[in-house]
């Protein structure tokens, strides 16, 4: 790498845009990160930050690439708070899914199976009784629960500002507006930049779905997240419970709350009544970018040389950061191609 300029510029102040400048930061290299408007001022400026697997069955290359980011995780975020002293609020504290028949019974415990083998034994799925899971342990009508030990949590604008921090330290250099590309070029520009990229290829390569999410008041330790009914309960070290969140393809306001997070707030406290009395402290709205691959799509620009995609992460983007920021920066500084088929940018095209 050429010293005294600078070897990789990366668009967009995102989960995936701060990763990828962070590890190439702490390898060496001489980084300018550029962000229009704020860091996070996309989907990765919400609330929410589960961590979490997918099933561990029907093995695929996505699922296989976000357990090896999981596995990577705590090392990544410990980095990031010794490079620049503040925490993204990380913790492996598990997942818990409560189990309503004996159908989801059995086929829980022939996925504990599967992970026990692709798992690596790095972690568990484990069938249990629902009881002694802390304060926000639900309702369960068989009285048992899925509890798997891979699912973590971090606090999606505490971590964006850790990898900030740590960027900086390192002698990064975070640009909010615009300044000059040099070096190769990342672009991870969320779900504006998806539009972008379908604008410039003349085909739909992805879009962006709306979310909403909340924030409520109530610290309830370490007790580990849960998942239910579709919905999201991640309790986070400053006292806070993120719910969500919705899904929706057709909106009218990209960053307006409605009706809809009402109904998720509800259910959330029906879930976990112990949330019953917890005041909304925050309310956020935002678009995710989903490739049209559903998984995150990554590699070089083509027919634009220099210039690299990363995007995508929908509704994974903090899960997925460590691996991707390890893959593109290969790709980027050193020409090393380790990207799984079905992440490519061809695959979406």
């Amino acid at each position: 790498m050429a010293s005294g300029r600078v070897d990789l510029t990366v668009r967009g102040g995102g989960a995936f845009g701060l990763a990828i400048a962070f590890e190439a930061s702490r390898r060496g290299a001489k980084v300018r990160l550029i962000e229009k408007v704020r860091l996070g001022a996309g989907s990765s400026g919400g609330t929410v930050g589960a961590l979490a697997p997918h099933v561990p069955e029907q093995w695929n290359p996505k699922k296989q690439f976000q357990f090896e980011s999981l596995r990577m995780a705590q090392g990544f975020w410990d980095g990031v708070r010794e490079a620049g002293g503040l925490d993204a609020g990380y913790a492996r504290l598990g997942r818990i899914q409560p189990l309503a028949d004996e159908a989801q019974v059995t086929r829980a415990r022939e996925r504990a199976q599967g992970a026990a083998e692709l798992w690596q034994g790095f972690a568990d799925w484990r069938i249990m009784p629902a009881d002694g899971f802390g304060p926000l342990a639900p309702h369960s009508p068989t009285g048992l629960v899925i509890y798997d030990t891979l699912s973590a949590r971090a606090a999606p604008r505490a971590a964006g500002a850790a990898m900030a921090a740590a960027i900086s330290a390192l002698g990064g250099e975070i640009v909010i507006g615009d300044a000059p590309e040099e070096g190769a070029v990342v672009h991870a520009t969320g779900a504006k930049g998806l539009a972008d990229l379908s604008d410039a290829f003349g085909k739909q390569v992805g879009n962006g779905v709306k979310g909403q999410s909340a924030l409520l008041r109530f610290d309830a330790g370490t007790a580990p997240q849960v998942y239910a009914e579709s919905l999201h309960i991640v309790p986070h070290a400053d006292g806070t419970v993120a719910i969500g969140s919705t899904s929706e393809r057709d909106y009218d306001a990209a960053d307006s709350t409605d009706a809809q997070l009402d109904a998720l707030i509800e259910k959330a406290r029906r879930i976990c009544p112990v949330l019953s009395e917890a005041p909304v402290i925050d309310r956020w709205a935002g678009v995710r970018p989903r490739a049209k691959s559903r998984a995150p799509m990554l590699g070089a620009w083509p027919d634009r040389a220099g210039h690299f995609i990363a995007n995508g992460g929908f509704k994974i983007g903090f899960g997925m950061a460590p691996k991707v920021a390890q893959v593109m920066v290969a790709l980027a500084l050193d020409g090393h191609d380790a990207i799984p088929e079905g992440f490519r940018v061809e695959d979406n095209l």
